[in-house]
């Protein structure tokens, strides 16, 4: 009996230590995410591994059906579709979001953020202040934050020669709807044509338009690299994929439900921006380099005056943004 009873207190400490007891007891539920990533992107592995982990958390009580690659609509279209309750979870690009609610602008803002803080701003999108002021935008639009992931750091791409800044002139380059966006580009006497994602590929084709603005990853997914030719490392927007419930769904859920998503949450995002992204990343360069794109990495001089010929773009929306959202981002900064 002693034997047993040591073993017995053992069980206990184990469980505790592994969180074996935490074993989930809430309803049963289904529900349904959508978004415009490709196959094998960083995004797309990142809401697979969302899927994995709500479903083995929960017990598989919890079941997720993921639509990827744009299957149900573009961006605004799965937005409108969560807004409406028709689908409980749609995911749309940080520029997209506009559309909804133009204080999402404020990401799109040129070179508001860089790389060498991105520690910095996962945080503060995660759950500091920043955070909080989101969702409260979003909720206004019937809509609730669930999910940041990284989308990453936008180059400019082109079937026309690249070489420097000065060659970004002419050329037609296709944009999301964001406002911003589209004065980036007219800034640098280029000719903005807002294009849908699922449209892109066919517009480079037919010559529609001759380049666009988007991260190597989601662009070498999409199969674009087998019309682009030309490729600048300009850096100059970043983006994030927000995951958005219906809130009146969201609202809904059984707290215990809602825990085990934001679980999940948190472990997708760490294999996604620790894991991923950077294989990602890297991966998809090699790709554009082994098809024969030319990638020009500008140096910090090119960079610095890309900088001062989108000053404009601040000027003109600035007044238009909350000066504390705008503080929040650049605290981050630092």
């Amino acid at each position: 009996m002693k034997l047993k009873a040591v073993f017995t207190a053992a069980a206990l400490v184990f469980a505790s230590a592994t969180g074996a007891f935490a074993a989930y007891d809430g309803p049963k539920l289904n529900f349904r995410v959508a978004h415009t990533t490709p196959p094998g992107n960083h995004i797309t592995l990142a809401f697979e591994k969302f899927k994995e982990l709500v479903e083995e958390k929960s017990d598989g009580k919890i079941k997720v059906q993921v639509f990827p690659n744009a299957i149900l609509g573009s961006d605004r279209v799965l937005m409108e579709s969560a807004q409406r309750g028709t689908i409980e979870m749609a995911v749309s690009s940080t520029p997209n979001m506009a559309s909804f609610s133009p204080y999402y602008q404020v990401f799109d803002l040129p070179y508001i953020t860089s790389a060498k803080y991105q520690q910095n701003f996962y945080k503060a999108i995660d759950n500091g202040p920043l955070a909080d002021y989101m969702k409260k935008i979003s909720n206004e639009i019937g809509l609730e934050p669930i999910m940041w992931a990284e989308y990453g750091y936008r180059h400019f791409v082109s079937v026309k020669p690249m070489k420097g800044v000065a060659d970004l002139a002419g050329i037609k380059m296709r944009t999301t709807d964001s406002p911003i966006e589209i004065e980036v580009a007219k800034v640098l006497k280029m000719n903005p044509t807002p294009v849908a994602w699922g449209e892109t590929y066919t517009a480079l084709q037919q010559k529609t338009i001759d380049g666009e603005g988007n991260t190597f990853p989601h662009l070498y997914g999409a199969k674009h690299h087998e019309v682009l030719k030309y490729a600048i490392t300009s850096a100059h927007n970043y983006s994030m994929q927000v995951m958005m419930a219906n809130k009146k769904w969201w609202d809904s859920l059984d707290p215990k439900a809602q825990a085990v998503i934001k679980e999940a949450v948190v472990g997708a995002l760490d294999y996604q921006r620790n894991v991923l992204y950077p294989k990602n990343e890297a991966e998809a360069r090699q790709g554009f380099i082994d098809a024969g794109i030319q990638i020009t990495d500008l140096t910090d001089e090119q960079l610095a005056e890309l900088r001062k010929l989108v000053q404009p773009v601040w000027d003109k929306f600035l007044p238009q943004l909350p000066a504390d959202l705008v503080k929040l981002v650049q605290d981050t900064q630092k």
